[in-house]
């Protein structure tokens, strides 16, 4: 048996937040991407915002890599 939640919640700009941390961020994107455990290719679409969604979990992980929080609260 199998129990289900899922919810999704508009965030404008969200990829433009992310750019932008990772600007200021010495790193390298490949490394970012290797640390946040996604593609290189994926965290562009994410910044470029060609994807319409990405999971909590990745969300959690860039901002655990860049050490921001880009004040995303998903209700319980």
């Amino acid at each position: 048996m199998e129990v289900f939640k899922q919810i999704r919640i508009q965030v404008p700009e969200l990829g433009q937040k992310i750019k932008k941390a990772r600007e200021q961020d010495p790193r390298s994107v490949q490394l970012l991407a290797t640390l946040a455990k996604i593609s290189i290719s994926y965290w562009y679409q994410i910044e470029q915002e060609k994807r319409d969604s990405i999971s909590e979990e990745t969300l959690r992980s860039i901002e655990k890599v860049l050490g921001v929080d880009f004040g995303v609260n998903l209700p319980d």
